[in-house]
């Protein structure tokens, strides 16, 4: 487990996750306007649709291919955290700018603030699994990890319906 924790690997995913930390706490405290409208949606909104995307799409997707694949495995890892991780960052910007809205302006968080709450911790137990924290627990984090994806879709679902009115 050393060996993993001192590698470029791991220090990439801790520079990822304090680069989230100052532009989520940046963007709250109004430090980046992301405010700004790119066509008919707020520019935070996209970065949250895009990451979205990729870990909608990009997740079962490399479920499939790590097992199609099995030579190209650790490839297909690190596109899943690495991607996950900047994914995770687009939608912290987002759920940062909507809190950080005045209070005239607040938004009904809704499913919004459960949704990232089960994104954080599939990003929680995907580090440790990824890393072997608590390397006992291993098949306890895979479970917790898998069923919290499936919770992620739920949640998603929900929190888009919400977002046209539709519930």
């Amino acid at each position: 487990m050393a060996s993993l924790l001192k590698g470029r690997y791991f220090g990439t995913v801790v520079l990822i996750l304090l680069v989230n930390v100052y532009l989520s706490i940046g963007t709250y405290l109004q430090w980046f306007r992301l405010g700004f409208f790119v066509g008919p949606f707020r520019f935070a909104h996209w970065l949250a649709w895009t990451g979205v995307l990729f870990v909608t799409v990009f997740t079962p997707l490399y479920y499939v291919l790590k097992r199609r694949y099995a030579k190209r495995v650790k490839a297909l890892l690190g596109i899943h955290v690495l991607g996950n991780l900047l994914s995770f960052t687009f939608v912290s910007i987002h759920f940062a700018s909507q809190v950080g809205r005045p209070p005239e302006s607040f938004p009904d968080l809704g499913a919004g603030i459960v949704l990232y709450i089960v994104m954080m911790v599939m990003v929680l137990t995907g580090i440790f699994q990824r890393f072997q924290i608590a390397k006992n627990l291993g098949r306890q984090w895979r479970f917790l990890h898998t069923s919290v994806a499936i919770s992620f879709y739920l949640v998603i679902f929900v929190h888009i319906l919400q977002g046209l009115q539709i519930l």
